[in-house]
């Protein structure tokens, strides 16, 4: 896997280290996707669609595909969750999913070089990736059951339009 592109770094750059035909829908997913972490196709194309104006769904998913492939977004899918995007891609992280809300983080692989990639038994596979979803309710949540506030509770994730 390979490292994750910089965020700032001119999408055009990306596409062609990447030897990816430059459009002008490809950019707006590189940059929407940059801008609006775990996001869905949906939300990608609107946001895109505010940068460049029309584009259509099959345009979307056919760029989102596309990038997956070439390695320049991640997909993921939180079990009862719609299919997310990405940009933060090739370092092993995992993902906080709060079970009330919705929110999704990321979170780093816990300690060391990548332990979850060691099974207990990999029946000869060449482990090379790990999808870890903790499940759980965000301190936004918990505090809202209590009635109490965190100073130093996180906003939810404001790309998922979660309260």
């Amino acid at each position: 896997m390979s490292a994750s592109p910089d965020h700032q770094t001119d999408p055009t750059d990306v596409l062609r280290t990447r030897g990816v035909q430059v459009t002008a829908q490809r950019i707006g997913v590189l940059r929407a996707t940059g801008r609006l972490p775990h996001a869905t196709a949906d939300e990608i194309a609107a946001s895109v669609r505010t940068d460049i104006g029309a584009i259509s769904r099959q345009a979307v998913y056919d760029a989102l595909g596309l990038l997956v492939d070439k390695g320049l977004l991640r997909r993921i899918q939180p079990d009862g969750s719609p299919t997310l995007y990405e940009r933060r891609v090739g370092d092993n992280h995992h993902h906080l999913v709060c079970s009330e809300c919705g929110r999704i983080d990321d979170v780093d692989c816990a300690v060391g070089a990548a332990p979850c990639l060691d099974a207990a038994d990999d029946l000869g596979y060449r482990i090379e990736r790990a999808e870890v979803v903790y499940w759980g309710r965000c301190v936004t949540c918990r505090n809202a059951a209590t009635g109490t506030e965190t100073r130093d509770a996180k906003p939810p994730d404001a790309t998922r339009g979660e309260p």
